[in-house]
């Protein structure tokens, strides 16, 4: 599985288009940002510290196709990267992605 974490209003926006086209830091980099279950905990602290309204979209990786490249970034790791839109409808899941009390996003505890 892999993961990506955007504001809630962007995921509706995806659904009514039929595609996430990415957020204003995914369009800048010409790719998505995705995530693997391992790491998607340390992405949303870095990136997302603190902020509400968020969704955490589930997706299988093989449905992406050739579009989704695996490259190297925070600390050697192999991120998965997509270069085209998500299609909404190869969305898993999406869950709503709480900030708890000390100000960290609370997961899922099937994901990590």
């Amino acid at each position: 599985m892999i993961y990506k974490i955007c504001k809630e209003t962007e995921w509706a926006e995806a659904k009514s288009r039929g595609a996430f086209a990415g957020s204003v830091v995914d369009i800048a980099d010409g790719f998505i940002h995705l995530s693997t279950a391992k790491q998607v905990e340390e992405t949303a602290r870095r990136h997302f510290g603190g902020q509400p309204d968020l969704v955490l979209v589930a997706f299988d990786p093989e449905v992406l196709g050739g579009a989704l490249k695996w490259e190297l970034s925070r600390g050697g790791d192999l991120f998965p990267h997509l270069y085209g839109q998500l299609p909404a409808s190869a969305a898993l899941s999406v869950l709503p992605l709480q900030v708890g009390v000390d100000g960290t996003h609370v997961f899922p505890s099937d994901i990590t």
